[in-house]
């Protein structure tokens, strides 16, 4: 079983990629993963997202991505949705490749009312990939990075519960 984290912010080293690791880590603490996930960070992978050829590094991102049992996905909010370099990366995965995959939106959001936009927009996608994908996802305000260690963990004992009988069979979202 393994979990990665696809991070779609385009600024290297972002706030977004901060939360989103320490997302993974907690998540992977609450499943039992004995490792902490691998990280798969757009902002390295932008340059050639869009060339005709897709670069090694973009394949083994893929690899990546197909090889997880548990995705998590996340953006900081542009426009009011997830990014377009994190959309362009998901529309260069192969057909069906999220069928029988857990994936956990998260966004990171600057006004609560985009706090929807985790369900509404980013959720919805990794639905439309196939991805089994339970409720709720993590809207993390900005205004709350101070305690998002804290709001992270709290979050993840939450889902975990779902994850965890989703990778049994046990429940069908």
């Amino acid at each position: 079983m393994s979990l990665v984290t696809v991070v779609g912010n385009p600024k290297p080293a972002s706030r977004t990629y901060g939360v989103a690791v320490a997302a993974g880590e907690a998540l992977a603490r609450d499943l039992g993963y004995g490792t902490a996930p691998e990280v798969v960070d757009l902002a390295a992978l932008a340059p050639t997202l869009l060339a005709p050829s897709p670069a090694a590094a973009v394949e083994v991102a893929i690899d990546l991505v197909k090889g997880a049992d548990v995705l998590l996905v996340a953006s900081p909010t542009y426009k009011g949705t997830y990014t377009g370099l994190l959309k362009v990366f998901l529309d260069r995965l192969p057909p069906g490749v999220l069928v029988d995959k857990i994936a956990l939106p998260l966004l990171v959001v600057g006004d609560a009312r985009h706090a929807l936009a985790v369900e509404v927009h980013l959720r919805p996608l990794l639905v439309e990939l196939g991805a089994a994908v339970p409720t709720p996802g993590l809207a993390l305000l900005e205004a709350d990075f101070l305690k998002s260690d804290e709001v992270v963990s709290r979050w993840a004992a939450k889902i975990g519960p779902q994850v965890a009988a989703l990778r049994g069979g046990q429940v069908r979202v």
